[in-house]
């Protein structure tokens, strides 16, 4: 199920963040990249022009706290922090496929990893999480990158 703006706000509600103009924007914003992710750079530049006296900290924060509440996804690319916009707000735990050519992502809802496999090797160790994410082609891509040749 996609998470819908209305569903994102009342998340932010929910966990008692008040629902400020900046953060509908950013919500806004993050709503229309929904099969992508954005740099926090362009996240950034595009707030910053709507409120100028916003400052970096305060994007960061809110991004973070997004995060944390899970209305955003992120992802690390070339040393550079991305976020998206939550899949499946029901469904948290899910991985990724992403496009090297387009970057579109797209949700894989089974989990391949089996944790008791690192749990056994981690003695004493509490695993909280982890990132499983595939990368290649798109069909779209692939035909097209077929279709040049």
């Amino acid at each position: 199920m996609e998470t819908t703006t209305a569903q994102a706000l009342e998340i932010l509600q929910d966990n008692h963040y008040k629902l400020t103009k900046q953060r509908k924007s950013l919500i806004g914003f993050l709503s229309t990249h929904r099969e992508r992710y954005v740099d926090i750079t362009k996240i950034d530049s595009y707030l910053r022009q709507l409120y100028p006296g916003m400052s970096h900290n305060t994007i960061y924060r809110n991004l973070k706290e997004f995060e944390e509440i899970g209305i955003v996804e992120t992802h690390i690319e070339n040393d550079q922090m991305q976020v998206k916009y939550q899949c499946d707000y029901a469904n948290q735990h899910h991985h990724h496929f992403v496009c090297q050519n387009c970057g579109r992502v797209t949700e894989i809802q089974m989990c391949p990893i089996d944790m008791s496999f690192f749990e056994s090797q981690l003695p004493g160790a509490e695993i909280t999480g982890h990132r499983f994410e595939l990368v290649g082609l798109c069909a779209e891509c692939r035909a097209a990158k077929n279709d040049s040749k």
